[in-house]
């Protein structure tokens, strides 16, 4: 299967600070794959530098088979990429609906083509979302009065509405609850039956073996092991990196 976004020996600094190191990964469609390590490790840079809020300093990034870097990052969204953050970055007194209207960009541009044909298709976008979110009936709530749980569910609703196919997706299980985490499970694994790709970064492990297909450990800008997540979770050294044990 041919990767649909391909990461190929991506090197970025901080001044002295090297955070990501000859770092490659291959995206397939329809596969979960997450990265791992301990803090510091990369993860969210290597994120940055796939959505261009950071440029790397060499190597390259290809979506289907097409090099990206060096494109801004609202391109590289309308190309079909679409990532959440650990601070979620809602609309806190817009209402739900909004929020995930807003993500359609529904009057961005008075010369998007469709015309009525393309708001009726993001209008659908929308409600989809709202309904695999649980959040159908929350529109008008403001984002800020909602629960932590329905906050995050709001960032995945935003996600989904844009109608990407890759999902960069930043500690999006972390601080739910149990019921929470499993419509959580069931939300991804429904996306990724529909072909959608999705790259979490996730600090619950029980999540990560729960729903990736692959992982890719990371520690100090490098990438120490990629594999299946019963192999990568039984390797002793790598959990010893994990636990900040490096001797």
């Amino acid at each position: 299967m041919s990767a649909l976004l391909s990461l190929s020996g991506l090197n970025r600094r901080f001044g002295g600070l090297a955070a990501v190191s000859d770092f490659s990964l291959a995206l397939e469609s329809g596969i979960v794959t997450a990265l791992v390590g301990p803090n510091g490790a990369g993860k969210t840079t290597i994120f940055n530098l796939v959505t261009g809020n950071l440029r790397a300093d060499s190597g390259q990034i290809l979506l289907h088979d097409k090099p990206i870097i060096g494109l801004s990052p609202h391109r590289i969204a309308r190309l079909g990429i679409a990532r959440s953050f650990q601070d979620l970055r809602l609309f806190g007194h817009m209402s739900v609906l909004d929020n995930v209207r807003a993500a359609t960009e529904p009057t961005s541009w008075f010369w998007q083509a469709g015309g009525a044909a393309a708001r009726q298709q993001r209008r659908e976008r929308v409600e989809t979302a709202l309904e695999r979110t649980g959040l159908s009936g929350l529109t008008q709530a403001r984002a800020i009065d909602l629960a932590y749980a329905e906050r995050k569910f709001l960032s995945m609703a935003r996600i989904i509405a844009t109608g990407a196919r890759i999902w960069l997706l930043d500690e999006p299980a972390s601080g739910l609850d149990p019921r929470s985490r499993a419509q959580f499970v069931d939300l991804l694994r429904s996306a990724t039956a529909e072909g959608v790709t999705v790259c979490l970064i996730e600090h619950n492990l029980d999540i990560v073996t729960e729903v990736a297909d692959r992982i890719a450990f990371l520690d100090q800008g490098r990438k120490l092991a990629e594999g299946e997540p019963a192999d990568i979770m039984q390797d002793k050294a790598l959990a010893a990196i994990y636990f900040g044990d490096r001797t």
